[in-house]
């Protein structure tokens, strides 16, 4: 019997819209530094893209974006596996048994459901409601150890570690026979568990990223105006336009974290500036404190083109080579099903399908 579990790290980002600054600092320009140190596993979840949307003027043209943007950040696609979800049918068939695991009190608690649905939840996919359980197949079909996770998706992680540890208390008989499992406890407990109690990996303050139109919204793909987001596919002059024209107020930049905090656009272009020079606020606060707006944006401008130009371009290049894309998209898939299947074997063993 195994002793303990592989240690895996995954992780996915949705295929819709353009990527922008927010989803860069938060997620992907993290994707890079865990590769260093991990096995890592990085999906482009085009099955979670139709949950909101059914129908994409391109998806897969959104799939090849995303997958260039991990290259492009450098993301190693030979010694870590980057792939598209819906090339491993591993992913909804787990998502199936997790749909009879979960109760339908643990979905109506999840509240991007409840913020994504609106007042017409009647009107809302299925899909919509079980995406936790499909993100909870995306990580244990890998019996994944440690996903790095936003805000947003805390709740999400929690129900996966819920899903993962009924089934193995349900199943914890058969896992032992089988051979399958490792042995952990539950409260006091002790039961023979397949799925490992996937943890939230955390590597320093995600930054997060607001809206430079409106310091109390996030940055977002979906904000009818493009001022209000950094796209990676922005070009260096685009990129001083929107910095420039940034929603700022007219005094000075805050000397202090306490007075910064008070003052959301202010505190939102210096977290950018921060995050993008691998400093704290108070370095920043430290050489531009007092200083106009007009001397910290062009300052924040240079910097912005300065990490973000060379993705950019690399981005483009990539995409104008979509075959390039597709056989790294094709190589992933081939790598992560070997996987998927093996977890797909072991689960029907222990169900009992024929």
């Amino acid at each position: 019997m195994t002793a303990t579990f592989k240690p895996q790290v995954f992780s996915g980002v949705q295929p819709t819209g353009n990527l922008h600054l927010g989803n860069y600092l938060g997620a992907i320009r993290k994707f890079v530094a865990l590769q260093n140190e991990h096995d890592c596993i990085f999906c482009v979840v085009d099955l979670h893209s139709i949950t909101a949307q059914l129908v994409h003027e391109d998806l897969k043209a959104q799939t090849r974006s995303i997958a260039a943007a991990f290259i492009a950040s450098g993301i190693d696609p030979v010694k870590h596996i980057v792939f598209n979800q819906s090339a491993v049918s591993g992913h909804a068939e787990l998502a199936w048994v997790f749909n009879c695991v979960a109760r339908i009190g643990w979905m109506n608690r999840m509240t991007q459901f409840k913020d994504k649905a609106g007042k017409d939840r009647e009107n809302a996919s299925l899909g919509l409601l079980a995406y936790p359980s499909l993100m909870a197949a995306d990580i244990l079909v890998y019996r994944a150890t440690h996903v790095p996770v936003g805000d947003d998706q805390k709740q999400h992680l929690e129900l996966t570690r819920d899903i993962a540890q009924k089934f193995n208390i349900d199943f914890s008989d058969r896992i032992k026979s089988a051979g399958l499992g490792v042995d952990m406890m539950v409260g006091e407990e002790k039961v023979t568990g397949y799925f490992p109690m996937t943890e939230p990996l955390i590597d320093g303050p995600a930054p997060r990223v607001m809206s430079l139109r409106d310091g109390s919204r996030k940055m977002s793909k979906s904000e009818p105006s493009d001022l209000s987001r950094i796209n990676m596919t922005d070009d260096a002059d685009t990129i001083v336009k929107k910095i420039r024209k940034a929603k700022t107020d007219p005094a000075p930049l805050p000397e202090t974290l306490e007075d910064l905090r008070t003052r959301p656009e202010a505190d939102n272009l210096v977290g950018i500036y921060a995050a993008l020079s691998d400093r704290t606020r108070e370095d920043v606060l430290g050489e531009y404190g007092g200083q106009q707006f007009s001397v910290f944006k062009p300052a924040l401008a240079e910097l912005a083109v300065t990490v973000l130009a060379p993705i950019t371009t690399e981005m483009q290049r990539l995409m104008d080579d979509p075959s390039h894309i597709d056989a790294i998209l094709r190589d992933g898939s081939e790598r992560a099903n070997a996987i998927a299947h093996k977890t797909m074997a072991d689960v029907r063993e222990i169900i009992g399908f024929l």
